[in-house]
Order: C-alpha cells, then sequence, then structure tokens
C-alpha cells in the first residue's frame, strides 16, 4: 500500500524504480522495525523528551559535535556515526553510543540528525539503499538534515521519507562554531509544520527554529543567509584593507564602527581574528564555497542575476585554488591581500618586547 500511495502523490518511473529497489532489499518480515511505531513506551501524542525518544547524530566535524553534545547534555540517549570515528570521541566521552553505519543508527533511534559536507554526501547517507537512513526507520520516525544542501534533494528526501512512513525536515543552521557552542544557532526549517513543531524540544537544544515552508524552504531560507555573509565579509575584509592603507588603526577602526550603521555579525565573529591571523575554521571554506555553488545554481535556474554573489564565489574559490580550502571563512583577507600585494597585520604595541 505504501508503494501505491507514493506512487499517487508522484508517479514518475524513478520514484518506482526507487521504491522497488528498496522493498527488494528491505522486505518487511525481515525488518519488522518498519512496521513499528517510534519508543515502544512513546505515545505520539506525548511531547518530545529523554524519556520516549531515542537521538541518532550523523557528523561529528565542527558544528555537529556541538550540536550533539547539547542533546546529551539535555538528557537524550545518543546513537553517533562518523567517517572518522576518533571525531566521534568527545560525544563518546559524554556518554554517546558509537554505530558503524547509518543505517545502524537508524535502527537505534526515533529521530536521526545529519550535518555532512555536500549533496552528495546527504544523498549518500539518507538514501542509499544499503547503508543509508532511510532504509532503517521506523514507521513514524524523524530525519533531520542540518547540512546546508540542495533544496530539490530535500524535496527529494522528503518524498522518500513519506513512502517509508517517515518524517523529514531540512533544517540547516547559521551562526557558526560559537552558535553551535553555545547553543544559540538560527534554524531553518522546511517540510511539514506540524512535524516541526514535534521536533522543536530537540531544536530548542541548539537554538532558535523557524519554520520557513514547505519541502527545501528550509534549505532556500538559509542559501538566501549564505548570499547576504557572502557580501558582508567581502565588504568587511575590504573596509579593513582600506583602514589599514590610509594609515588608521584597524582594531581602533573595527571597535568605531562596531557601534555604528556597519556593524554586522561578519565583523563580531571575524575581525579580530583576522587581526589576530587566526584562520582556524568555524566554518570552512571549502564548505562555503560549496554554498556558493548552489545558490548561484539556484539562481541560474530563476534566471536571477546576483554579481555581488558571483564576485564572493570567485574570491572564496581563489583561495582554494592555493590550497586554503580548510582555513575559516574569514580568510578571505588572503585574497584581498594577495590583490594589493600587502598584509593586514595588527599594529604591535610600541611598548610590547
Amino acid at each position: 500500500m505504501l508503494l501505491f500511495r507514493a506512487l499517487r502523490r508522484r508517479p514518475d518511473e524513478l520514484l518506482f524504480d526507487r521504491l522497488r529497489l528498496h522493498f527488494r532489499l528491505h522486505p518487511h518480515p525481515l525488518f519488522p522495525s518498519h512496521q513499528a511505531s517510534m519508543s515502544s513506551t512513546t505515545d505520539l501524542n506525548d511531547p518530545i523528551s529523554p524519556s520516549n525518544t531515542r537521538i541518532g547524530w550523523i557528523g561529528t566535524g565542527v558544528m555537529g559535535r556541538f550540536m550533539a553534545s547539547h542533546l546529551l547534555s539535555a538528557g537524550y540517549s545518543l546513537t553517533v556515526f562518523n567517517r572518522t570515528p576518533a571525531k566521534a570521541k568527545p560525544l563518546l566521552d559524554q556518554g554517546a553510543r558509537l554505530a558503524d553505519s547509518p543505517l545502524a543508527v537508524a535502527r537505534s533511534s526515533d529521530v536521526v540528525f545529519l550535518i555532512v559536507g555536500y549533496p552528495s554526501d546527504v544523498r549518500r547517507v539518507a538514501l542509499d539503499p544499503n547503508s543509508g537512513v532511510i532504509p532503517g526507520l521506523s514507521a513514524g520516525s524523524f530525519l533531520v538534515d542540518m547540512t546546508t544542501s540542495e533544496p530539490t534533494l530535500a524535496a527529494e528526501i522528503y518524498e522518500a521519507a513519506r513512502a517509508a512512513s517517515c518524517s523529514s525536515v531540512d533544517a540547516p543552521v547559521s551562526g557558526g562554531d560559537q552558535g553551535a557552542r553555545n547553543g544559540t544557532l538560527s534554524i531553518f526549517s522546511g517540510g511539514d509544520e506540524a512535524d516541526v513543531r514535534r521536533l522543536t524540544p530537540l531544536f530548542q537544544c541548539m537554538g532558535t527554529v523557524r519554520y520557513m515552508g514547505g519541502p527545501g524552504a528550509g534549505q532556500r531560507a538559509k542559501l538566501g543567509n549564505q548570499i547576504v555573509i557572502a557580501s558582508t565579509m567581502v565588504g568587511l575584509v575590504e573596509g579593513m584593507m582600506y583602514a589599514h592603507k590610509a594609515g588608521i588603526d584597524v582594531l581602533k577602526w573595527m571597535e568605531a564602527i562596531s557601534t555604528g550603521a556597519a556593524r554586522s555579525k561578519s565583523l563580531d565573529l571575524y575581525g579580530k581574528r583576522i587581526l589576530e591571523r587566526d584562520m582556524e575554521a568555524g566554518f570552512y571554506v571549502h564548505h562555503f564555497v560549496k554554498d556558493l555553488g548552489i545558490c548561484l545554481k539556484e539562481c541560474q535556474s530563476m534566471g536571477l542575476a546576483l554579481p555581488g554573489l558571483a564576485l564572493a564565489q570567485q574570491l572564496y574559490l581563489s583561495l582554494v585554488a592555493h590550497g586554503e580550502g580548510g582555513l575559516g571563512t574569514q580568510a578571505l583577507i588572503l585574497s584581498i591581500e594577495r590583490l594589493n600585494n600587502t598584509c593586514l597585520e595588527k599594529k604591535k604595541n610600541p611598548d610590547s618586547k
């Protein structure tokens, strides 16, 4: 019946092939978990809480490890997977359990979060018929993708989850490593509003969630966020370079503009890091290039010209060309320095040795 309901919603051959492969690989008698609801003690009308909801987490990088940690601190049981198991050690030390695949995470969880690198990673982790999350989820369970990814892929995952009697929400985040560490992220959600409401107790452990619309709307909201950040970062590093070349103390200049209209989150997060030559990633350049590439692809499909976005993408792409994709987004200053054959350095105190 699931197959025929899915085909009535989206009667295309691609979905038919995907579902046929799924049920061939995972017939119900061998995988009774597909017929179960959430934890046996859970009433679907009960609010989500540590006593009735098992959490799975996939991706324990710069952002994910802090986000998952907040769920552990709130009392939730956590099963984790990461391609590099050593990166999950801080969570294991907190009490999380390690699984050997996304499928194994799904089989042990009522809600599975993932925050990975690229759309190709999202597709493999969520949809792979042999090791993915959706084939392992019980009926009534949730998949929450917090990766910045393609809106069309979010809609595809949403349909695949529905075909398996599960739910999917796209919920990318903004706020960087500090927001992840402090639990103050902005979370853009897309999917069914009732699902987002039900998951809100989990989102609140990580930040503030806002419902943006149907499947893929969370991703589109995040892409708009990235467009703003891209041009803001260009403005920040250009302003800093101008102040430096004009002979102004750049630190004093940043303090002055921080109380005026030029203040921005980028200035607050990255201004002093740039002066200190701290290029450690709170958000990787190569991931930002990926995000901006998705933005440009979306703009092309809309017939939308955004020259500021295109310029920022090229400047960040030049960092990747110089082998600097593993640095943080504040490393944009390096691109501007190369263009001007100069180096922005914090002025030393003459009294210091």
